[in-house]
């Protein structure tokens, strides 16, 4: 089902007649200073056909993702700020939910139009302590230790919970946030309300929540097939989709898909729109076709996991999503030969990499899922024996655990390969696949009937290791017997090859592409020397 949204409509002192003169927002009162575009909350209830959307929507038309909430996660907003609005911060969910019954306040903006020299306001440029905060907030000198960006139309700004911030005058914004309506006022510019009283503030609550190290912008940098990721959060993650004619959009069982169009107007599956217009449209399997001109912001519920590919060169890591979309990636070498713990600390390392390239916290993710070589006991979390790494018994999980913060479950790196095949790639759709991995060994990966086969002590599926030639004659294998396929397939055993045939031909082509040295002698030598005659 898609829904056109009628807002829940707000009149602040700060707010002015853009949300009324652009977009069409009326309520009778001469400004509107927020337009509730998505809300499920009691404050202010956005609606269909005059009844609150929150009663027509079934939990499954929300999407599976929304069962890890105990509140409905998210609320959108259109903002015009004639004013500025007060300095504030918001809780932690930890915070709000111990003291308001209520979630904290994670928020993004995206700048849809701003005057010439607006701006916000947004962390603090040093870093603070609470006695310099309170001496800053007595002498009403707080925004010179804050960071002021100069904003212009089509930026966005990410806010974490228990940041000092302030939308400053002449900015038409549209903001993604939790659901929450918790407000901690640092100042306020010494303003009085309607009523002729100092507007109310909050400055111990503020204090006691705000995050008092420096703060640097770190925008995103996430392409999708729909467009540029430029919100992600464990509450919501925004996209910004630049409709150009067409545009097709999946849906799926995880999450319902909530548009703004911010610019420009369209059709959406027989319904018009124009700038200003919001849509919800429910999960489940299917399509939806977006035609038009102009931008859209698309928000919606996903989960995230840390994946980490442990390999006896280098750790590989990524932030997954849960279709299976790798947000981003990077490597940082394994330093097997300084111990275990080293590892063990190296992949915390990267994990503390890609999810600051991704803009997540650890809060935010489900959990680290690992492939690690060798044989693995997946239910305890320990690699049994690893010829790769040299390891044996080392409770891997448990370690990256304490390190990370996060749960993790292991398993064998080609068994983890298979599984990915079977539920996002090649082997999609199919109950039985067996799957081969080449690199530094040979892996295998078995999926049967819909699971995973791990065999006796998770060496099952070691396909590697299946003896090709027999008794003595077979090559030496890093596993300790002899003739196995790992032994004659892998990009160990080509190098051996590769380096008895320069031995045996010194005239080969070879020779020279690896500086008359043999130890230089690597994976591609053979083909490049062929390629060379």
């Amino acid at each position: 089902m898609i829904y056109k949204l009628t807002p829940a409509l707000k009149s602040y002192i700060w707010g002015g007649r853009r949300l009324i003169e652009r977009f069409g927002k009326k309520n009778g009162e001469e400004t509107i200073a927020e337009s509730w575009e998505l809300s499920f909350h009691k404050d202010g209830l956005s609606s269909v056909g005059g009844a609150p959307l929150s009663e027509k929507v079934s939990t499954e038309e929300l999407g599976v993702n929304l069962r890890d909430f105990e509140f409905f996660p998210m609320l959108i907003k259109l903002i015009d700020a004639k004013n500025d609005l007060s300095v504030q911060v918001h809780p932690s969910d930890e915070v709000a939910l111990k003291t308001e019954n209520s979630l904290g306040k994670t928020e993004m903006w995206y700048i849809i139009d701003a005057d010439e020299g607006a701006g916000i306001y947004l962390g603090f440029k040093n870093d603070m302590t609470k006695s310099a905060l309170c001496e800053a907030i007595k002498a009403e000198k707080l925004t010179e230790h804050l960071n002021f960006y100069p904003v212009k139309a089509g930026e966005c700004y990410f806010i974490p919970a228990g940041t000092v911030h302030a939308i400053g005058a002449g900015c038409l914004i549209a903001e993604i946030q939790q659901n929450s309506n918790i407000t901690y006022r640092v100042y306020d510019y010494g303003r009085l309300d309607k009523d002729g009283n100092p507007r109310q503030l909050h400055v111990e609550k503020a204090i006691a929540v705000a995050d008092l190290s420096r703060y640097d912008r770190k925008p995103l940098n996430i392409s999708t097939e729909y467009g540029e990721i430029i919100g992600v959060s464990k509450y919501f993650t925004t996209t910004k989709i630049k409709l150009d004619e067409k545009k097709k959009i999946k849906l799926d069982n995880g999450t319902f898909r909530a548009l703004i169009s911010v610019s420009g107007e369209g059709e959406i599956e027989g319904q018009n729109f124009g700038a200003g217009d919001s849509f919800f449209v429910t999960a489940g399997e299917g399509e939806i076709t977006i035609s038009g001109k102009g931008d859209i912001l698309m928000a919606e519920v996903r989960r995230y996991y840390v994946g980490i590919d442990l390999g006896g060169t280098f750790i590989k890591g990524g932030i997954v999503d849960d279709l299976g979309n790798i947000l981003v990636s990077d490597k940082i070498p394994t330093e097997s030969d300084k111990g275990a713990d080293a590892v063990a600390a190296n992949i915390a390392r990267l994990t503390d990499i890609i999810l600051e390239k991704a803009g997540l916290e650890a809060s935010d993710v489900v959990g680290l899922g690992m492939g690690v070589p060798g044989m693995i006991n997946s239910r305890e979390g320990i690699v049994t024996y690893s010829n790769n790494l040299n390891w044996r018994d080392f409770a891997i999980s448990k370690r990256v655990e304490e390190l990370t913060k996060l749960p993790v479950r292991i398993a064998n790196d080609a068994n983890v390969a298979a599984l990915g095949e079977v539920k996002f790639g090649g082997g999609r759709g199919m109950d039985t696949v067996i799957m081969i991995t080449l690199g530094t060994g040979v892996g295998g990966g078995m999926v049967l009937d819909g699971k995973l086969f791990e065999g006796n002590m998770g060496a099952g599926a070691e396909l590697g290791h299946s003896a090709i030639v027999a008794g003595e004659e077979g090559e030496p294998c890093t596993c300790g017997r002899r003739g196995c396929l790992e032994a004659y397939a892998s990009a160990t055993a080509l190098i051996r090859d590769t380096k008895r045939a320069m031995e045996t031909h010194p005239e080969s082509k070879m020779w020279e592409l690896c500086d008359r040295k043999i130890e230089n002698a690597g994976g591609r030598t053979a083909f490049d020397g062929m390629r060379a005659g």
